[in-house]
């Protein structure tokens, strides 16, 4: 085994393309309340630090109801996460390669942790999941990123984290942790750089030398 003993991996824009779903999540419930649509790029810029923050800021300023239009989302979302979801090209390979090489694998998710855990059930069965849960704080917030580190066993200098946006960059600071970056996500390589990133990779075959170094 290398210098990685665990790879630990964001789920949206990382593993799974889930933006049209949320897209889609986010309209449902803002024409329910006749609020105005949201673009897929608006939404692309709005995600990363949970359902919360996304649905915060989908709303209009001050929007009275926003609890209740979060609770909506999220129901509707865990019933509806599956309809264009899917793994980038090559990302089921490689979590096999990985664990052919006996490295442990976990996602960590701003996600919900029901929805976390559902969508890593049906697209990577067996892989450890944890996503946002009351009284843990979310990402860039460490707290998640070494919970799961103690579930698989490994500490800071033999595991590497997995993202694609400036929130997977500042946790991984505030964590200790080794980050790769990868830029077919929903930030893209320039912003990624823009927020320090220092190790950026462009392809699968790149980002499983990383991980196998």
């Amino acid at each position: 085994m290398g210098r990685y003993h665990a790879i630990l991996f964001d789920m949206d824009g990382t593993l799974l393309d889930t933006l049209t779903d949320m897209q889609d999540a986010v309209n449902h419930v803002l024409a329910a309340h006749g609020l105005p649509l949201r673009t897929l790029e608006e939404v692309r810029r709005f995600v990363g630090n949970g359902a919360g923050p996304l649905i915060h800021r989908a709303l209009p300023e001050g929007y009275p109801q926003e609890q209740k239009v979060l609770a909506e989302y999220r129901a509707y979302y865990q019933a509806h996460n599956c309809i264009r979801t899917c793994p980038y090209p090559g990302i089921p390979e490689l979590l096999e390669q990985l664990r052919q090489r006996g490295l442990k694998l976990a996602v960590v998710s701003n996600k919900p942790d029901e929805t976390t855990r559902t969508l890593a059930a049906r697209f990577f069965p067996g892989l450890a999941a944890l996503g946002q849960r009351d009284g843990i704080p979310s990402k860039p917030a460490p707290e998640m990123v070494w919970s799961a580190m103690e579930q698989l066993g490994v500490d800071a200098q033999h595991a590497l984290y997995v993202g694609d946006s400036e929130v997977d960059v500042e946790m991984a600071h505030r964590a200790g942790l080794p980050l790769a970056a990868v830029a077919w996500g929903f930030r893209g390589r320039a912003l990624l750089e823009q927020a320090g990133a220092r190790c950026i990779v462009d392809t699968v075959p790149e980002l499983l030398a990383v991980a196998a170094e």
